[in-house]
């Protein structure tokens, strides 16, 4: 056999190969183009118009105006500073759930029932829990509200009809779902831990909190790292339960965040190019949260050697 028809053969399977490259790439790449980037670039160009959802885009074009009315718009401000508030859950849900998991990494009867207790919250509808949390938090017959009066004889806040009461409301219902996922995930670490490093700090005098401090945190730090990014980027996003718990967006709008004041915007008052706006302002945040916190991660976040 020549050399050119060796050639031919080898140039031939290289792109049957190449082919085959390119059909099993195609299925994600035209999912991607569909789902993401034409939705991208359609809210993009909706974003520099008055589109109502009923009119023509290109006939009510108005540049970067729905932006520059963003950042004057005091409404805007103040959901944003509710969601930011509604943030403050993120560490204390850390925090506990780390408690949690540091009880639950031993042996002892029943605790994958336990766990499983934990979990079911996570796996739980959201709407059906914040319906559920909703009656909770009842000012005039809510289970918490009672338990309070039992105890104390006095008659507990206004949960969800109060300015500051309604955001701690929102804050203990976001701890609540969110933790069974978090302490998972803590366990998952804690377990990735050799008991050698343990072991030989006990050897060596350490006390159960040195061991904590300098063994147990610094090592489940990737954990708490990704928790704190999905944490954040979820805060963000916060939506379903003011929508089903204040559907109003509570008294003075201060349980609203800013996909609810996005949604109430778009499909409320047909303001589609400015619920783009919107929503691309608070794509650029997230950004820029996630880009500082990958940025400092190797000041704090370990990993095992």
């Amino acid at each position: 056999m020549s050399k050119t028809k060796t050639k031919q053969k080898m140039n031939r399977a290289a792109y049957k190969e190449h082919c085959w490259g390119l059909a099993f790439v195609a299925p994600p790449f035209i999912g991607f183009c569909i789902f993401m980037a034409f939705p991208i670039v359609f809210a993009l160009i909706a974003s520099m118009t008055k589109w109502n959802g009923m009119n023509s885009m290109l006939d009510n074009f108005v540049g970067f105006q729905n932006y520059a009315k963003l950042l004057t718009d005091a409404k805007f401000w103040k959901v944003l500073g509710n969601t930011i508030v509604y943030m403050l859950g993120i560490p204390i849900g850390m925090a506990l759930a780390m408690l949690i998991a540091v009880g639950m990494n031993r042996k002892m009867r029943g605790i994958k029932i336990l766990r499983t207790l934990y979990y079911v919250p996570v796996v739980s509808s959201l709407v059906a829990v914040a319906i559920l949390w909703m009656w909770v938090f009842n000012y005039d017959y809510g289970l918490l509200n009672s338990i309070i009066k039992a105890v104390s004889g006095i008659h507990g806040p206004n949960w969800l009809g109060d300015q500051f009461w309604v955001k701690v409301s929102m804050i203990i219902f976001m701890v609540w779902k969110g933790l069974g996922g978090s302490i998972v995930l803590y366990l998952s670490g804690l377990q990735s831990i050799p008991r050698d490093y343990y072991e030989a700090a006990k050897i060596d005098g350490a006390s159960g909190w040195r061991l904590f401090r300098h063994i147990t945190l610094p090592l489940v730090s990737p954990v708490t790292f990704y928790l704190l990014i999905t944490g954040l980027i979820g805060g963000f996003q916060v939506f379903v339960e003011v929508l089903v718990m204040v559907p109003n967006g509570g008294l003075n709008y201060s349980a609203a965040t800013v996909v609810f004041y996005m949604y109430d915007k778009s499909f409320g008052n047909n303001q589609m190019g400015y619920g783009s706006a919107m929503a691309f302002i608070l794509a650029i945040l997230i950004f820029i949260v996630t880009a500082i916190n990958f940025k400092g991660q190797d000041k704090w976040v370990k990993t095992i050697e």
